[in-house]
């Protein structure tokens, strides 16, 4: 088969899955990311050659545990105070549990980034390997699942606007970069990059974000010039924090000597080549969230 053929079929198969299971249930949604984070995992310590089967069960028992105390804590403790008409409260904070993993997941960002730019960090010590697989793979799948709740409901158009401006972002640098692209970005990273396509991806997942707010999410007349701040301020945050996602991902590729992460998907490679910049910037995303609701 054509390998362009390839890659647009894998491709069309990944955006109906992921695009169905957000549309359809908070379930099918926290199930599909799951399956995503086992995947994530597998793939990740082929890269930094690990064992595996700790850190699946890990990574697995977490994320379930983490997305049923976050977002069924309040429903399981309305069932049990209908059924015995008491004022029960499960004894979960789980305010200061997000303030934790969310410190966790920026501390072994930055680390990520001293990773990336440093070039005395070649070799991943054991006990390395291990923080990057709880804050640079693990935690930012928690917080994706968060992310789609913005500070309510389960609302699918959040994580599906995040995915645009990801893609938007991706194919606008990509596009800018291959035509009017000279300057390299970080050749010895990533030689096809070039920083007129990063300025390009930017200003083109700004003006995502500005559709986003005005057509898709339509807010209320009172709140649209406070949505569009907060899209094009998202929009700004992945075309840089998501260039950096994809950028770590191949610095930890090159150094095991790769060129894909995995061959789930003929053509574009593994999900961790897919969701790199998604995974790095869903922390940043979820701060943002949790400083404009302080702010609010």
């Amino acid at each position: 088969m054509n390998e362009t053929l390839k890659r647009a079929i894998s491709g069309a198969i990944y955006i109906i899955l992921l695009l169905s299971s957000i549309l359809y249930s908070t379930e099918s949604f926290f199930i599909l990311f799951g399956i995503f984070l086992v995947i994530a995992i597998y793939e990740f310590c082929n890269l930094i050659q690990t064992h595996k089967l700790f850190p699946i069960l890990f990574g697995t028992l977490l994320y379930i545990a983490i997305t049923l105390v976050s977002h069924y804590n309040k429903i399981t403790t309305n069932a049990v105070n209908t059924f015995f008409n008491t004022d029960f409260e499960i004894p979960v904070n789980i305010q200061e549990l997000d303030i934790v993993l969310l410190v966790v997941s920026l501390v072994v960002s930055i680390k990520c980034i001293l990773f990336l730019f440093y070039d005395k960090f070649q070799k991943i010590s054991t006990s390395s390997k291990y923080l990057y697989l709880l804050g640079y793979i693990i935690l930012p799948f928690i917080f994706i699942t968060k992310i789609s709740f913005g500070i309510n409901d389960y609302n699918p158009k959040i994580i599906i606007g995040l995915f645009i401006l990801i893609w938007t972002n991706d194919t606008f640098a990509y596009i800018v970069g291959k035509s009017i692209g000279k300057n390299k970005l970080y050749e010895k990273i990533s030689p096809k990059k070039t920083i007129e396509g990063f300025i390009g991806g930017i200003i083109f997942a700004i003006l995502a974000g500005y559709l986003i707010s005005k057509y898709y999410i339509k807010a209320s007349p009172q709140f649209s010039d406070k949505s569009i701040m907060i899209w094009t301020s998202i929009a700004l945050i992945v075309g840089v924090a998501g260039t950096i996602g994809d950028l770590i991902e191949s610095k930890f590729k090159r150094i095991a000597g790769v060129k894909d992460s995995g061959k789930i998907m003929p053509g574009h490679g593994g999900i961790l080549d897919r969701l790199d910049s998604v995974i790095f910037v869903a922390p940043i995303i979820f701060l943002f969230y949790q400083i404009l609701n302080y702010v609010s």
